[in-house]
């Protein structure tokens, strides 16, 4: 299995970086396109479609509307909109749950919130490309989410008691949750205090880079909900070693559109 891992990593890493950041425009919204694609084609498997052509048909029906939002840019408000208004219902039902899944276990339910997750993570990584340090921004909400990962990872297996969410993730802890939070919190006050910025923009940055990891881990309790619904243990076996694309992307999901949504409001983005 670590080996499968290590050479699945080995082989994803690099067409990873270099469709993130050697792309832009039309090829970017692509090549982001295709990989949210996959990821409705495994979705469609957590809503509880099991026939291959009815799930094919929804990642079909996922890529026109990806389409359809690179055509209307001026979509992007509502669509990034929808997904701030969906993770404040998400954080709701994993902290309900499963006294709360019979709300949102029809298919046509499950298919809907599909929507709601993938559509966003799309139209906001467009975004932050379009944007003048788009690359940067790019990166930094992937490392934010990466040390958050790293943290709570090492941090829960030292000092982990509390259980997160028992009922959708055994094995998250709070303690992990406040690991993964100070380490990418420490990150952004480098980052800052390297770039010079004021009190004001300091205190916004590390209240900002807060709210987009504690949603990073509501994303990875989101689709861990889903699967525990659904009896499945990985969205698919695409990445050998590493279960499916969702299973990757899962807290990137929700940390994107809310970080994009956060930096256009302050207007940092487009400086």
């Amino acid at each position: 299995m670590l080996k499968q891992r290590i050479i699945t990593a080995l082989i994803l890493l690099p067409i990873a970086l270099g469709g993130f950041f050697l792309l832009d425009g039309g090829d970017f919204a692509l090549f982001i396109g295709l990989v949210v694609t996959l990821g409705a084609w495994e979705w469609a498997r957590l809503a509880g479609l099991v026939a291959q052509a009815v799930r094919v048909a929804f990642a079909a029906v996922v890529a026109g509307l990806l389409m359809l939002l690179y055509l209307m840019p001026e979509l992007a408000p509502w669509v990034l909109g929808a997904s701030v208004l969906w993770w404040g219902v998400a954080t709701w039902l994993v902290l309900t749950y499963p006294r709360t899944n019979e709300l949102w276990s029809s298919v046509a339910c499950r298919l809907l919130i599909g929507l709601l997750i993938l559509l966003p993570a799309w139209q906001g990584l467009v975004l932050l490309k379009h944007w003048p340090l788009g690359n940067w921004l790019i990166m930094a909400v992937m490392v934010l989410v990466w040390a958050a990962d790293i943290g709570a990872y090492f941090s829960g297996r030292a000092f982990g008691k509390r259980k997160l969410a028992p009922q959708v993730s055994p094995g998250k802890s709070w303690e992990g949750v406040y690991g993964g939070l100070a380490l990418s919190l420490v990150i952004t006050l480098v980052v800052g205090l390297e770039r010079d910025w004021g009190i004001a923009e300091l205190l916004l940055g590390l209240v900002g880079a807060a709210i987009v990891v504690l949603v990073s881990v509501v994303g990875d309790l989101t689709e861990s909900m889903f699967k525990r619904r659904s009896g499945i243990k990985d969205s698919s076996n695409l990445l050998p070693g590493h279960g499916g694309v969702l299973d990757r992307i899962d807290s990137l999901t929700a940390a994107i559109p809310l970080f994009a949504v956060l930096l256009w409001a302050a207007n940092w983005g487009v400086m």
